[in-house]
């Protein structure tokens, strides 16, 4: 979400007449966009703006912006930690990062502007994409779950989805830009939809689904992310019958106590939760199933943490995003000062937990081991530019090399053998070039004269 808004941020600025730049001494406005979900984004913040102060000092006519969730969090914080900063906009106003600028410019102060919510919900906007053929979707802004951990209903506000048929026709119009594979982005997807009408006529996420799956030109779809208290039997079924929909769905567990889980407020139990994804996995053949888990909540025993072993080795998850919990202020956990898990405690706990998820990663990537699987090109990989770098329907990474003189363009898409196993990435050969990459459409401007 925050990586989307990034994008959109610099769709606004492209729209009025900047172009982008990697060269800070050639920047005439750097913008960070931040997040706050864990501590470490408000350590990186402040860090990279000290930085910045000596380039503002050198260059004082360059403008810097601090947007997104921290800034919506601290604001006036902000200016007072950073006074060379010029605006500071929230999550609710990107389409106002222009404006700003220019008011900063012309006034020659700062500006801070702060949204508490969104009136309607937003209109799209102009989005600076870093690949031709992928694309984030948003389908609903905010949340109204009330885990304990979590800083979002803060800084995002209360839930609001947006209208199917807007949905569509954007995925339409990148469709026609070239896309051939979105993802469809919200706080908790499975939700999309409660507010759009009364229950009886309003769309759910299932319909949504399958109504982005009879776009013509998308290949496959994701999405992100699903709560598991509103995992559907509808849902199950749309991301089965959807050519699209990949064989994906992450399901994010967080803890294996049912006595934690119930202090975190997320409305399910262990039992349940294994429940949901066994309905997953029997209706959706060939399921991937990734996870987040966090270590050392407020008050987790060891006795807690034996039961997240449990669950998780029952799960054989096919990768796991582990966390040590991180209070944010303003959340309830951050308040439980005195059950707070000793560092060295949890530490123990993290590393015995990737161990075991590494094992079940490594067991999931080697069952495919022989098989042929359909990959999307991403494009030379980081490490070995000879070497390409691609995805499977699983959201698997996968690794090999192409025949000479054969070009595999980003957005293509490939078979490719699998020939060997890491717990996190795939090694193939090449077995055949299925479908090249869409062209993009060419916008011409009209000009009057």
């Amino acid at each position: 979400m925050n990586e989307h808004d990034s994008e959109r941020i610099a769709g606004v600025l492209i729209a009025d007449g900047l172009e982008p730049t990697d060269d800070l001494e050639l920047a005439d406005v750097v913008v960070l966009n931040t997040c706050c979900i864990r501590e470490n984004a408000d350590n990186r913040l402040y860090g990279t703006l000290g930085h910045l102060k000596s380039l503002k000092d050198r260059r004082p006519d360059m403008q810097i912006a601090v947007g997104g969730c921290l800034a919506q969090k601290d604001r006036d914080i902000v200016q007072q930690r950073a006074g060379h900063v010029d605006v500071v906009f929230g999550t609710h106003n990107l389409a106002s990062a222009p404006a700003l600028l220019k008011q900063s410019r012309l006034t020659g102060e700062s500006v801070i502007e702060i949204l508490e919510e969104h009136e309607a919900y937003p209109s799209a906007l102009p989005a600076s994409r870093e690949v031709d053929h992928s694309a984030w979707v948003t389908i609903q802004i905010g949340c109204d779950n009330s885990c304990a951990f979590c800083i979002v209903p803060s800084v995002r506000g209360s839930e609001v989805s947006r209208r199917m048929g807007d949905i569509v026709y954007e995925v339409e119009q990148l469709s026609a830009d070239g896309v051939n594979e979105i993802t469809l982005l919200g706080q908790n997807v499975n939700s999309y939809g409660r507010d759009l009408g009364a229950a009886q006529y309003a769309p759910q996420f299932a319909d949504l689904l399958r109504a982005v799956d009879a776009v013509e030109g998308i290949k496959r779809i994701r999405f992100t992310s699903p709560h598991p208290k509103d995992l559907r039997p509808e849902t199950i079924a749309a991301m089965s019958e959807c050519e699209a929909v990949c064989e994906h769905l992450h399901l994010p567990l967080q803890s294996g106590s049912n006595r934690t889980l119930a202090r975190m407020h997320r409305g399910y139990t262990a039992e349940r939760y294994l429940e949901r994804l066994a309905a997953a996995r029997a209706g959706i053949p060939d399921l991937a199933v990734t996870t987040d888990i966090i270590v050392g909540f407020p008050g987790e025993t060891d006795e807690d943490f034996e039961r997240t072993m449990e669950v998780v080795a029952e799960a054989r998850y096919d990768s796991a995003y582990t966390f040590v919990f991180s209070p944010r202020p303003g959340t309830e956990a951050a308040e439980m000062v005195d059950d707070f898990v000793a560092p060295e405690v949890v530490a123990e706990r993290m590393t015995r937990l990737t161990e075991l998820c590494d094992v079940d990663a490594l067991f999931r990537y080697e069952a495919r081991v022989g098989l042929v699987e359909e990959v999307l090109i991403e494009g030379p990989s980081k490490k070995d530019a000879a070497v390409i770098a691609a995805r499977t329907r699983q959201s698997k990474l996968v690794h090999f090399k192409p025949p000479e003189g054969v070009f595999l363009a980003p957005g293509s898409m490939a078979e490719a053998r699998i020939t060997s196993a890491a717990p996190h990435w795939l090694s193939a050969e090449f077995v055949q070039a299925t479908e090249p990459a869409a062209r993009r459409r060419v916008r011409i401007p009209v000009t009057s004269g």
